[in-house]
């Protein structure tokens, strides 16, 4: 008995050995697996920071730019705080909250996540899907900056004045950006039904924007966190150099007091669109539903206090969107002042706002390519942040299925969906490249994330339980008082599922073909937004009806496995029921 007992311990030790030294190989093996990462399979960030960064280039984006300030200075300037702050508290940081727990808890992508809740795992298809279309059509706006700031690499600036490439009309405007915009730039055709020609510089430029980011994701977070570490700071860096230079502008007073200062209108809370407004701005600006949160999420150690992380995410967010309106709106001040017009009347929105107004304004600077460049240069790695995260939600749901054949080709994985997503984008680099961009900006990057997060939160809630997941949090990071709980049940379980219902309903009742200035789309381009929203949601209820028609049991037993908690090396996952069995 003594010898078996003896021959038994000598053979777990060796086979612990052998284990260990697979372990070390695979890792050696696998360039996204560093050695001191927790989770051999997948890997771990470096550290917190580069999770962070990415976390937050992640989520300020684009939008927190050209968006939020135009959305201020609608809505009734600094009134539209108070609506802003309070759908952050009921909306946006629950949701996010949620989202980062439900990805570091298990460990796993936004489809392979949901395997927690097996009929809910079209949710995660569709955000797969919607980050795919999103992503196509993003990386033409990350091409629109690129070239605008080659573009600026001369003097005078080519918008600042009608030069030879501008026509007739140019004469009846002050400003010659739209001009090159549409003219040079677009080459903008009729409409819709008029493709036109590839524009090649358009198309090399969109090209470039796909080689960064594959150079970046080349080693999955491996990589992409070391980039942050300059993508998500210089933003930060050109903002508060263009709000020095911009408060010391004649005008910037007026641009800034007609964004959020003397001319703030408090009347304005009474409008329900003022309140829709600031909901959907928190909604979008935090990437929610997109399965970017979760993926990002994933990759870090289970015990990582998720809930300080995600709390600084949103500040920080959200704070770059009011910081960045003083910069945009002291230099559009400056601008008003220049042409002798109200500050409404050069504001604009979006594209407008970011490829017309504001480098009209820039080239009235002395010195004026420098700030062009700059300018240029910080929109660029706000969008290359967010696109890091977007092919990373497809990279990561690729490994996390098939993970036996991707694993240690993490760069094939990169190189290949931005080879291939490049390729599709050269139809939004056409000559109707920018109605194409605008079509799918308007329906994939609405109803579906609405739908998504509605879904999600019911799956999570009510069919896992939200007192479970609770509970499971407390796993990471320690158990928390009931009030400390009751905040974000009361957020889980009521308040965020009807605000998102709300904004929903109204959004349909609402709805308007889209357009492009005063050209509208044809009526099988409305079709065609349409069908790219079933496209990405009709997976919900089909993966739910196979995964019952295979599983055993009724439908809610189906829907109401337990998520598995990837532990920290050296313990037993918990999670499931199935899972502890194995160790009894």
């Amino acid at each position: 008995m003594k010898c078996a007992l003896t021959y038994y311990v000598h053979a777990c030790v060796r086979l612990s050995v052998i284990q260990v030294k697979d372990d070390h190989e695979k890792q050696q093996q696998d360039s996204h697996v560093g050695s001191k990462d927790e989770n051999i399979d997948r890997g771990n960030w470096t550290n917190k920071k580069e999770y962070m960064l990415s976390m937050i280039g992640y989520a300020v984006g684009l939008g927190n730019v050209w968006r939020f300030p135009y959305l201020a200075y609608k809505n009734g300037g600094g009134a539209f705080l108070i609506p802003y702050v309070i759908m952050l508290a009921v909306a946006g940081i629950p949701l996010f909250f949620l989202e980062s727990s439900f990805g570091q808890f298990c460990s796993q992508g936004p489809v392979n996540v949901w395997r927690a809740l097996p009929i809910f795992q079209g949710v995660g298809v569709a955000m797969v899907l919607v980050s795919t279309l999103v992503g196509i059509y993003y990386n033409v706006i990350i091409a629109y900056s690129l070239y605008y700031m080659f573009a600026s690499f001369q003097s005078p600036l080519p918008w600042s004045d009608c030069f030879y490439w501008s026509n007739s009309n140019c004469s009846l405007t002050p400003r010659g950006t739209c001009f090159i915009m549409y003219l040079v730039a677009l080459q903008r055709s009729s409409g819709l039904d008029e493709t036109g020609p590839v524009v090649w510089h358009l198309a090399l430029c969109l090209l470039l924007g796909w080689l960064l980011i594959a150079a970046a994701l080349y080693r999955g977070i491996k990589s992409s966190g070391k980039v942050v570490y300059f993508t998500a700071t210089f933003p930060y860096v050109v903002l508060l150099i263009l709000l020095i230079r911009g408060v010391t502008l004649e005008g910037a007073r007026d641009g800034i007091g007609f964004y959020i200062g003397s001319q703030s209108n408090l009347t304005k809370l009474g409008e329900a669109e003022v309140w829709r407004d600031a909901a959907t701005q928190i909604f979008y600006s935090l990437s929610i539903a997109w399965g970017g949160v979760t993926a990002l999420s994933s990759y870090n150690k289970f015990h990582n206090n998720v809930f300080k992380d995600a709390l600084t995410v949103c500040l920080t967010n959200c704070g770059t969107s009011v910081f960045a309106g003083f910069a945009i709106f002291s230099i559009l001040g400056h601008m008003a002042h220049v042409y002798g017009k109200p500050v409404s009347e050069v504001a604009q929105a979006g594209f407008g706002l970011a490829f017309i107004a504001y480098p009209d304004a820039l080239s009235k600077l002395p010195i004026s390519p420098l700030w062009s460049i700059l300018f240029f240069f910080m929109l660029l790695t706000l969008g290359l942040d967010s696109q890091f995260a977007g092919i990373e939600v497809i990279s990561t749901c690729l490994q996390d299925a098939f993970p036996d054949t991707f694993k240690s080709k993490r760069s094939i994985i990169s190189v290949g969906t931005c080879a291939i997503l490049f390729l599709l984008g050269l139809l939004c680099v056409t000559q109707a490249g920018i109605y194409w961009v605008t079509l799918m900006d308007q329906f994939c990057a609405g109803f579906v994330l609405l739908i998504a997060a509605l879904l999600e939160l019911v799956g999570v809630v009510y069919f896992y339980g939200g007192n479970r997941f609770i509970k499971d949090i407390e796993m990471m990071i320690g158990t928390r008082s009931s009030l400390f709980w009751l905040w974000w049940r009361a957020c889980w379980f009521f308040i965020t599922p009807a605000v998102i219902t709300v904004i929903l309903v109204w959004s349909l009742l609402t709805f308007r073909p889209p357009s492009y200035g005063t050209v509208q789309y044809p009526a099988w381009g409305v079709a065609l937004g349409w069908c790219m929203i079933a496209f990405c949601l009709i997976w919900i209820p089909l993966v739910a009806v196979w995964k019952i028609l295979c599983a055993q049991g009724n439908p809610w037993q189906v829907g109401q496995h337990l998520p598995v908690a990837r532990a920290p090396a050296g313990t037993v996952e918990v999670g499931s029921l199935h899972t502890l069995a194995k160790y009894i």
